[in-house]
């Protein structure tokens, strides 16, 4: 297989969030994708199987297991796809459901992707569940803003979402990963979303990531898109809205992510970013 490197929602091969490609991966199983993605050592690989329809099949693998969807991954995939194929719009079929992706050059040349997710929502978070991820993570209920309540946020997979009520206790994060890895495995969720508000369509966050073998993810487009999905179902932002969600600046690889809400209840959201190969 050729694997190509590419880092998504940054122009700078030192910010955003590497990932893997495979642009054609027919073939391949199961154990050789794992093995690749282990190889490749990033957080995802995307693997892309051309079908006949001229859909895509894209299956995502971190070193460690198969996730049902990767907004970074996804990109990179595009912007990947979009070099060698030329611009355009490509239907993804993905264990999550059907994802459109959009590409088109920028006025600079940089060329920028916009996936559409499957149908965000959300889920309450037992008292329990919540009270474990808080003990694990180091944090108080006191450490949460009451404005943006916990919640499990879906768009392809599932992330927790958990809101700092400062900057500064978004900036220390410090868990066992251990144990935080044996309490996602046991919820299914892929990432924990972190956020901090800074204004009204301006957020800041921050995504645990054991599953994947990291510590920390610094970008993630499907914990992005779920979060938008979470602010429009529980009214904490005015739609249609575009938003803007800076994340991977604590761990030195900054990274920007675009997320569109639509009005209407339901629809898919939008995420953009740029990705250059490494």
């Amino acid at each position: 297989m050729e694997i190509l490197r590419y880092v998504a929602f940054s122009t700078d091969p030192k910010g955003g969030n590497p990932a893997g490609v495979v642009l054609d991966a027919t073939g391949a199983d199961d154990a050789t994708m794992l093995a690749t993605a282990a190889e490749v050592g990033y957080s995802e690989t995307a693997f892309v199987v051309p079908a006949g329809d001229g859909s895509l099949d894209v299956r995502y693998f971190s070193p460690l297991a198969e996730v049902p969807f990767c907004g970074h991954a996804t990109i990179a995939t595009a912007v990947a796809h979009a070099e060698r194929h030329g611009t355009g719009r490509l239907r993804l079929r993905t264990a999550a459901g059907p994802v459109t992706v959009t590409t088109d050059r920028a006025a600079d040349g940089t060329l920028v992707a916009t996936l559409v997710s499957v149908a965000p929502r959300t889920a309450p978070l037992e008292e329990a569940d919540l009270a474990e991820l808080l003990e694990i993570l180091g944090w108080s209920a006191g450490d949460l803003d009451p404005a943006l309540p916990p919640r499990a946020a879906f768009a392809g997979a599932w992330h927790p979402v958990i809101a700092a009520a400062s900057r500064d206790r978004l900036a220390v994060l410090d868990y066992d990963m251990a144990a935080l890895g044996a309490l996602m495995a046991r919820e299914d969720w892929t990432t924990i979303d972190l956020v901090w508000r800074e204004s009204p369509t301006v957020f800041h966050a921050r995504n645990p990531f054991p599953p994947g073998g990291v510590v920390e993810d610094p970008a993630t487009g499907a914990a992005a898109a779920a979060f938008g999905g979470y602010l429009r179902e529980l009214g904490l932002v005015s739609t249609p809205a575009t938003l803007t969600v800076h994340q991977g600046v604590d761990m030195g690889r900054p990274s920007t992510i675009t997320v569109t809400v639509p009005a209407e209840a339901g629809t898919g959201i939008g995420v953009t970013g740029t990705a250059v190969r490494l």
